[in-house]
């Protein structure tokens, strides 16, 4: 449920124009899922070893010590999760706005102003009531299966009529450019957005029955799942648009459905607003998690684990995500946030997972439950290092930037985290 979000109907677009080709493309898909299995089986590991809430930055935080856990949470709760409520919340004003305008892109303020009402109304709810919240989330994950079984099924049915040209291999890998190593390092970025939310389970890891054979078992279900779901989904698309079509369009899904659907084309704008509404509201909904997470390590303010004892809402918190999120919509594009929000995910992933070498190596004789084979983590450590290496070397400004915001929490830790004793009238004030 927190994979399939709007990832799907708006990263084959950025997939597709940094690939270069319809063949590439879809081989891409298919290796951002198994590159996410292996991820996802070492924090199978390190989630029944180390079982606690949090997810990855409980782990760095064991293994690595409390600098780099909270620079890990920082830039989460700055970046991570704003930035992914960003992007969801343009892709559904873009869809919602999609019938409106539907020979041209919406305009920014009319998109960033129905995406700030979206934040605000989901941000209400979230604080009023946690039984609204959940009744939202349940509601609307119809939206997203519809969305992509429909999709599916449409484009199953244009295969067995023979509509398949640019599935073809000589059309498929007909290149209209040649990519270069960064190009397919950005492309890499693009999908893995769309696989984003796999490691949300290890999260909760406190709250799950039975964690050590639930948590393996939801991976090994899931992962293989998403991937075949979101590889099919993509071969749907070019059974129905040229890939020119497709870079020309701002909602995929959408072109899609007014070109194959033809009368019942406004199902598909509807049923992808409803999967990026759901999406939002679980976004705010998982991430005072986190914010609880880093109040019991002394790592944030106690103010943002408070719970309102009349709604039993975390709403400073959620106040504190909805502010961010505004701010950062406004300030960015939506393709050039999904490398922001990639790139420093996947840095994250990459230094949890090389926790799990250390903690190996520190403490080999310690009890685990599920303990998989070192290639694993190494395999996935060395693509890690290309994907990053070869994405800041094409995209220099945006992964920079992403390090420089990383890199603020340096001062800010050890002013509100490693100076213990202020002075008493520093610590008034904090506390008020």
């Amino acid at each position: 449920g927190n994979i399939i979000g709007s990832g799907i109907f708006i990263s084959p677009k950025g997939v597709l124009e940094h690939a270069g080709s319809v063949g590439l493309a879809l081989i891409i898909w298919v290796l951002g899922g198994g590159i996410t299995v292996l991820g996802s089986l070492c924090y199978a590991e390190l989630g029944v070893t180390i079982p606690k809430s949090g997810g990855d930055y409980s782990y760095v935080t064991e293994i690595f010590g409390g600098l780099v856990g909270f620079l890990l949470l920082w830039s989460a709760v700055l970046i991570m999760y704003p930035t992914s409520l960003a992007v969801i919340s343009l892709t559904f004003s873009n869809y919602v706005l999609q019938p409106v305008f539907p020979d041209c892109i919406a305009p920014y303020n009319a998109s960033r102003i129905l995406s700030t009402v979206c934040i605000l109304f989901l941000t209400w709810v979230n604080c009023s009531s946690v039984r609204w919240a959940t009744r939202i989330q349940d509601v609307f994950t119809a939206g997203k299966l519809l969305a992509l079984g429909l999709i599916i099924t449409v484009g199953l049915v244009q295969i067995c009529k023979g509509n398949y040209k640019w599935l073809e291999p000589q059309a498929a890998f007909d290149f209209w450019k040649t990519p270069s190593v960064g190009e397919i390092a950005l492309a890499f970025l693009q999908g893995s957005f769309a696989f984003s939310g796999w490691n949300f389970l290890n999260y909760v890891t406190e709250e799950l029955v039975d964690p050590r054979r639930n948590l393996p078992r939801a991976i090994f279900i899931s992962i293989p799942l998403v991937t075949f779901v979101y590889t099919f989904t993509n071969i749907a698309y070019f059974t129905a648009m040229s890939p020119e079509e497709l870079l020309s369009s701002n909602a995929v899904a959408v072109t899609f459905g007014q070109k194959l659907l033809g009368a019942m084309s406004w199902i598909m704008p509807i049923s992808v607003a409803l999967s990026t509404f759901g999406g939002i509201n679980g976004y705010l909904f998982t991430s005072s998690r986190l914010c609880f997470s880093g109040a019991r390590e002394g790592h944030m303010p106690s103010l943002l684990a408070m719970i309102h004892f009349k709604t039993r809402t975390p709403i400073p918190a959620l106040l504190v995500c909805c502010t961010a999120t505004i701010v950062i919509m406004f300030i960015g594009e939506t393709y050039t946030l999904i490398n922001y929000l990639s790139f420093i995910n996947y840095l994250c992933y990459g230094v949890t997972i090389a926790g799990l070498l250390v903690l190996r190596w520190r403490k080999p004789t310690l009890f685990r439950p599920i303990k998989v084979n070192l290639l694993i983590p190494v395999t996935y450590l060395i693509f890690w290092a290309f994907l990053l290496i070869f994405s800041l070397y094409s995209e220099p400004v945006v992964c920079g930037i992403g390090l420089i915001i990383i890199l603020t929490g340096v001062p800010v830790y050890f002013l509100g985290v490693y100076w213990k004793n202020k002075p008493k009238c520093l610590d008034k004030f904090i506390g008020k």
